[in-house]
């Protein structure tokens, strides 16, 4: 069975990836119609505030709701096992399951190591672009992609350190 941990990485995987297509989807056909044109600076930057405050918004939600269904399911596990249990026994087996604990803290820190290296690399790979006379709005691109890929990046190792473990990775 699949821990609280797992769970959330997997649904942030899930929204990362969808938003980041999204975006993907949007600015190439916006493009590909003649819409806009890769100069078009004020387009790029408003294309990518408006999927960050979407990816944002969206990945809130997600939480909320991921947090919501996730307690209803272990209430309801909890009252299969023992229909004689109580609210605060509810609760407290709510509590066991989101609880973090120094693995977990490790985990994300080595994990952020990772999407932070990818977020990076993107940026100076953004910065070459400059240098080899791409666009600015190639630039950017590099970069938000490097970014929303970090952090997608970010949820695959916590869910890989969390399947094999601290020291296997």
């Amino acid at each position: 069975m699949m821990s609280y941990q797992e769970k959330r990485s997997i649904v942030s995987i899930v929204t990362g990836l969808i938003i980041l297509l999204a975006y993907f989807v949007y600015t190439y056909t916006k493009y590909q119609a003649g819409v806009v044109s890769e100069g078009d600076l004020k387009f790029w930057a408003g294309a990518m505030l408006l999927f960050i405050a979407i990816g944002v918004i969206a990945t809130i939600i997600i939480q909320i709701l991921f947090h919501i269904l996730l307690s209803i399911s272990i209430a309801i596990q909890a009252k299969a096992k023992d229909e004689k249990c109580d609210d605060k026994e509810i609760e407290k087996e709510i509590e066991l399951e989101m609880v973090s604990d120094e693995m977990d803290k490790l985990i994300e820190l080595k994990s952020n190591v990772v999407g932070f290296g990818v977020a990076g690399v993107g940026f100076v790979f953004g910065l070459i672009a400059l240098v080899m006379d791409y666009s600015v709005a190639v630039m950017l691109n590099i970069v938000f992609a490097s970014f929303s890929i970090g952090s997608i990046l970010e949820g695959i190792t916590q869910l890989y350190f969390y399947r094999k473990g601290i020291n296997h990775g």
